[in-house]
């Protein structure tokens, strides 16, 4: 199994990192599998997949190079650069590094990936500008339109995982973030079931990046900074979980029964935000009067308030017209 040797003090000044260079790849992964995780993703691929496939059809060179880019079972290096974690970077400037890569270093990350010769029509200076170009496609087309909601999403996972961090450390900060990825003690951090050789992160800064795609992976620029990419949870990527009993949006309102029914595991404001695409001030004074009428409760977990239903609020949901 791969894994990495963390030192406390790395763990310690580790961070979540929001990556739109990140969700763009995940997206590209996605297209070019052409298969659906969940409801939500399927309906993303009906309208995005006929286009992305016309355009890769029209251009052989940048379709076999995605594919050769992200591999049997390793992206391309050069494809998923290591966020900074320097701030908020935007898309352009994140996608820079890729289009800077040195056409030697593309090829040299290519061959890594394919695990096996550059096939000829690959052999040619253009490949960071071609992958460039793709990964803008799939961003301005695909991603950008929905960046805002996938964006609360994401901050929603990450206020989740905090929240799991406060409560249990990082086992349980860890716990179904991506298939592979546990914590082993005595500083150990299993990144995936293969047999790569271990790394030392000390003095790194490790970051762990969510992506709403069902996609994942690992990166690094070492020795300064090492990544994690995983999908955030289904309850916050997968639209319209949570159906509304009619009866109850009849007695609270639709918006306001809505928050109650997501509230069946604890959530922030950020969270309900994420799901309900309702705005802040929204959420909030829903959230009032579910608390003034006994149906929710909160509770601090670290720096976060988190909301659940209380048992009057279970009996509420779960209740059944009778006639």
């Amino acid at each position: 199994m791969g894994w990495w040797q963390v030192s406390a003090d790395t763990l310690a000044s580790s961070r979540f990192v929001v990556s739109p260079l990140a969700e763009t790849i995940a997206s590209l992964k996605t297209l070019e599998r052409g298969t659906a995780a969940h409801p939500g993703e399927r309906a993303w691929l009906d309208l995005h997949l006929p286009a992305y496939r016309r355009r890769q059809a029209a251009d052989p060179v940048t379709a076999l190079l995605v594919r050769a880019a992200l591999g049997r079972h390793w992206n391309a290096d050069y494809l998923t650069p290591t966020p900074t974690g320097d701030g908020d970077q935007p898309f352009e400037d994140e996608l820079t590094r890729v289009r800077e890569t040195p056409a030697a270093a593309v090829r040299a990350d290519l061959t890594v990936s394919l695990n096996g010769p550059l096939p000829a029509l690959l052999h040619r200076s253009d490949l960071p500008e071609r992958t460039a170009e793709a990964l803008t496609w799939v961003w301005a087309r695909t991603v950008l339109p929905t960046w805002p909601r996938r964006r609360r999403i994401i901050e929603a996972d990450i206020v989740a995982r905090t929240a799991r961090l406060g409560r249990g450390g990082w086992v349980t900060a860890l716990e179904d973030m991506r298939p592979g990825l546990r914590w082993l003690g005595r500083s150990r951090l299993q990144i995936n079931t293969r047999d790569y050789p271990p790394r030392e992160l000390t003095g790194a800064r490790l970051m762990f990046v969510p992506v709403t795609p069902v996609n994942g992976w690992v990166s690094w620029d070492a020795p300064h900074r090492y990544a994690v990419v995983y999908p955030c949870s289904g309850v916050l990527a997968e639209p319209d979980r949570s159906p509304v009993p009619e009866s109850l949006g009849a007695l609270l309102g639709s918006a306001r029964a809505g928050v109650l029914v997501l509230l069946d595991t604890p959530k922030s404001t950020t969270h309900l935000v994420a799901l309900t695409g309702q705005g802040l001030g929204s959420v909030g004074r829903h959230l009032k009067v579910l608390l003034d009428a006994g149906l929710i409760r909160r509770r601090r977990a670290g720096r976060s308030v988190l909301y659940s239903r209380t048992d009057a609020g279970e009996v509420l949901v779960n209740a059944r017209g009778e006639g």
